[in-house]
């Protein structure tokens, strides 16, 4: 897992829950509570897995309320900071969501053994997309808070709808 990620998940808890409910997620997750991630750096799949399960028990939340308050943090506070350009070339969430295959390969090209999630896109209808989330980690929920994110940060109304373990349903407001 790429140490953006962690280091995003990190301030969103710290941020939104306190320094506290890391810190216990961090000791529930059988690390030490003062575990400190890099941007840079590389978490096992696992070990990340580990925290969000128990970030979700310390915060009572479930796994999808938690996925959906990271995708609404990273899109809205965490990556217009550091990965602003991507977001500056898109006027719209479908053109956004569109180049989220080539973002993902663009910006992992140099990350040894990056393995990011990568995208198939189908139109089902004019204004509805299925995009097909590839990646062995299996955190589709992530993919849709990600995706709902999107939908925020472009102010635009977006119905989004878990279809299976790797596809997602993506209803746009607007053609």
């Amino acid at each position: 897992m790429k140490g953006v990620i962690v280091t995003c998940f990190a301030r969103l808890v710290r941020d939104r829950y306190g320094e506290d409910k890391w810190e216990e997620a961090l000791e529930g997750a059988g690390m030490d509570r003062h575990a400190i991630f890099f941007a840079t750096s590389q978490l096992d799949d696992a070990a990340f897995i580990k925290i969000v399960t128990s970030v979700c028990k310390v915060l009572k939340l479930t796994l999808p309320q938690m996925a959906e308050a990271f995708g609404e943090y990273w899109m809205n506070e965490y990556a217009p900071r550091i990965y602003g350009v991507y977001l500056q070339e898109a006027s719209s969430a479908k053109e956004f969501l569109l180049n989220m295959d080539k973002i993902h390969e663009t910006v992992t090209s140099t990350i040894p053994n990056s393995q990011p999630p990568r995208f198939d896109y189908e139109w089902t209808g004019s204004r509805t997309l299925v995009m097909q989330y590839n990646s062995h980690r299996g955190l589709i929920d992530f993919f849709i808070g990600l995706t709902k994110g999107v939908g925020e940060y472009f102010q635009e109304e977006l119905v989004v709808n878990k279809l299976s373990d790797t596809e997602v349903e993506i209803i746009f407001s607007k053609e």
